[in-house]
């Protein structure tokens, strides 16, 4: 794919950072079975413990949520407030990846979360954990997830070689479901089910995973700050991965797309719980069942996460995209047209997996076609579009479902999904330029 240059990009700045990801890789020998080498291992522990804490507030928050209102529109407001940052501080966040040592900078987001956490567990300990206060600490939390986030996707193809991104990517994609889902769900049910300190036993576990995670990557050697940080105004480096985004047609069309599908994401999964959780929900699970629906939901992931690789050399990076994505939109009405558990189960594991895929294809094209300069700004602004579309889409999803009823957002979610595979890019092909 030729790139349309819009952006402050060069062919010695791309080549030295395709050096040092080289260098990185080679920093220790590698160990049998990775072939990635000790940078990349490093970001892939630090990855599973912190995907494991937010696995803990994935489930937890939602379920302590419903624990002090019923109400859709407050039950939504939470999840909103979780993605909400990702709208605020996305673009900013970018720019700084662009300027500083991306490690340092998800060692301070890691830390900022430990001191949320904490203080929450604390509030929840000695009984003043009201709704208003989960909703800043969730709105802190994710504010810090955008800065670590960020960072870790620019940091990415500084510990890689460019040709073993997609399986990088699919490490951390596995890892991510697992941690989320596989054992922070079903750990998070757990938790919540512990009379009396259930609020506090969430938070503060969340916070120790995110202690070992930051530990992981103080311990993390190589070279993770970009060749030639811009020295011009923060405005104008967020102006320029604007421009570089607008300019470049198919990084664009993936834009959109992600920002389509998270917007049904967003409505869904806000107001999801409500449809399957207690007994005067449709499909009747408890808090610790809600827990392992996720853990299906990952499972499906890891599977889908194996086979992405192979769906791309079947039918090629498009194609993978636009079939999983149909299926995607259908899977997501099962729980609504049949909701009893043994078919719930089952469409949670077939949405996991295409959402695993979708992943890894999308993200593993953005790295590949960002020029190393851009990376955190560009990335950044796609993240913008697509991360922020899930408050606004948690918000609508509550606004709907208390207006229409749960009904009305699973359809509306699932004609979105529809709509985002009409969005992916065609006839292209990944390179930079």
């Amino acid at each position: 794919m030729r790139t349309h240059e819009s952006g402050p990009t060069s062919r010695p700045a791309q080549e030295n950072a395709q050096e040092n990801a080289q260098e990185n890789a080679e920093e220790s020998a590698e160990r049998p079975g990775t072939g990635l080498g000790r940078p990349f291992r490093h970001l892939w522990a630090a990855s599973g413990l912190s995907n494991l804490a937010d696995g803990v507030l994935l489930v937890g928050v939602p379920l302590l949520a419903i624990s002090l209102t019923r109400s859709p529109v407050l039950v939504s407001l939470v999840s909103a407030a979780t993605t909400l940052p990702w709208l605020l501080l996305a673009l900013h966040a970018g720019a700084i990846a662009d300027r500083h040592d991306r490690r340092r900078i998800m060692i301070l987001a890691g830390w900022s979360r430990v001191a949320v956490l904490a203080a929450t567990a604390a509030a929840a300990w000695y009984g003043v954990l009201t709704l208003p206060v989960l909703v800043a600490a969730v709105l802190l939390a994710g504010a810090a997830e955008v800065f670590a986030d960020t960072s870790a996707q620019s940091a990415l193809p500084m510990a890689v070689p460019g040709d073993r991104l997609e399986a990088a990517n699919g490490r951390l994609v596995a890892t991510q479901t697992l941690g989320n889902h596989f054992l922070g769900a079903p750990l998070a049910g757990l938790l919540v089910g512990l009379a009396g300190i259930a609020s506090t036993a969430v938070f503060g576990t969340a916070a120790l995973l995110y202690v070992g995670a930051v530990l992981l990557l103080v311990g993390m050697r190589g070279r993770f700050r970009p060749e030639t940080a811009p020295a011009q105004a923060l405005r104008a480096d967020i102006a320029d991965g604007m421009r570089y985004l607008w300019g470049h047609r198919a990084l664009r069309g993936l834009a959109a797309y992600s920002g389509v599908l998270n917007l049904a994401y967003g409505a869904y999964f806000a107001v999801f719980v409500l449809w399957v959780v207690g007994g005067g929900s449709r499909v009747g699970l408890t808090p610790g069942q809600y827990g392992f629906l996720a853990a299906t939901l990952a499972a499906g992931a890891v599977a889908g996460s194996v086979l992405a690789g192979r769906l791309t050399r079947l039918a090629g990076e498009n194609g993978a995209l636009v079939g999983v994505t149909l299926l995607n939109g259908l899977l997501l009405l099962v729980p609504l047209l049949v909701p009893s558990p043994l078919a719930v189960f089952p469409a949670a594991a077939g949405i996991g997996a295409a959402n695993a895929v979708t992943n890894i294809v999308s993200v593993s094209l953005r790295q590949r076609l960002i020029p190393d300069g851009l990376l955190g700004r560009v990335n950044a602004t796609c993240r913008l579009i697509g991360m922020g579309a899930m408050p606004l889409g948690a918000a609508a999803g509550g606004l709907v479902a208390a207006l229409a009823g749960l009904p009305a957002v699973f359809w509306s979610a699932c004609a979105l999904s529809l709509l985002g595979a009409a969005l992916v890019p065609r006839g292209e092909t990944a390179s930079k330029p």
